[in-house]
């Protein structure tokens, strides 16, 4: 009758406890996972953040800086969300402050 399916075959119950693992056993491996996670993706994560934050924070008139998009300008006039930008004579930009990258040394704008 069982052309097609095994038949089960019961083992003894101390087999049966012998071979389910231990409770720490079966921890370490996702404990381990979330580790690595935390050491190589999460922590690296957060400390840009706050660093860019913190580089945000202190933008000042007269910096020279490079957006996201990679416009070079000096800052005119800054507000509490967004920054006034000039990229040539004459020409300002206004950009979120969030997007400004990178405050470049002083005299930048004047070797390109």
């Amino acid at each position: 009758m069982s052309f097609f399916i095994a038949d089960a075959l019961a083992e003894a119950p101390a087999a049966a406890a012998a071979a389910q693992p231990n409770l720490i056993e079966s921890l370490i491996f996702p404990i381990g996972l979330f580790a690595v996670f935390y050491f190589f993706f999460i922590r690296p994560q957060m400390k840009r953040q706050k660093d860019h934050k913190k580089l945000i924070e202190a933008l000042g008139k007269g910096d020279e800086v490079q957006t996201e998009g990679g416009l070079l300008g000096r800052i005119v006039e800054l507000s509490d969300d967004y920054a006034r930008i000039e990229v040539a004579d004459n020409v300002v930009l206004v950009v979120r402050r969030s997007s400004v990258q990178v405050v470049l040394p002083k005299g930048t704008l004047k070797e390109i």
